[in-house]
C-alpha cells in the first residue's frame, strides 16, 4: 500500500520565528500562506509543514495521488482503499473518511503505538 508523499506537520507557536529558523537550515517554502498560519517548506526532497494554531501536536502526513513535488500522480491508492485496508488489519480510526463520498478529496487520523498521530490527507 503506497502512502504517497510524506512529510512532517508540525504544530508551532510562532510561524515566523519557525520559518526563520527552518530557512537557516536551508528549507524554502514551497506553499502554503504565512497569512493565514500554514506554510509547507522544502530542502531537496524533504518536506515539512509548519501549522500556528491548527494541530495540537505535531503529525506525521501522507499525501495519497500526490509525489514530493505536489504534482498528482496519474495512478495511486486511493484513501478509501487505504481507510478499508487499515480497518481490516485492526487498526482504529480516530477520524475517518465520509463513506457518502466515492472520490475525491478526504482525509482519515490514526495514533500509533506511542500515541503520535498520522494523517493521511489526499487532495485529488
Amino acid at each position: 500500500m503506497n502512502l504517497g508523499a510524506f512529510s512532517v506537520s508540525l504544530a508551532v507557536k510562532d510561524i515566523a520565528a519557525s520559518r526563520a529558523f527552518y530557512e537557516k537550515l536551508g528549507f524554502t517554502v514551497f506553499g502554503g500562506n504565512q497569512g493565514h498560519n500554514w506554510l509547507i517548506m522544502k530542502n531537496g526532497d524533504t518536506l515539512i509543514g509548519l501549522f500556528q494554531g491548527m494541530f495540537e501536536k505535531n503529525l506525521l502526513t501522507f499525501n495519497p495521488g500526490w509525489d514530493s513535488e505536489a504534482q498528482a500522480l496519474a495512478s495511486f491508492t486511493d484513501i478509501r482503499e487505504i481507510q478499508q485496508r487499515l480497518k481490516a488489519s485492526g487498526l482504529a480510526l480516530s477520524a475517518e473518511v465520509d463513506a457518502s463520498k466515492p472520490q475525491g478529496p478526504a482525509h482519515l487520523v490514526l495514533e500509533d503505538p506511542d500515541r503520535n498521530q498520522i494523517l493521511i490527507d489526499q487532495h485529488v
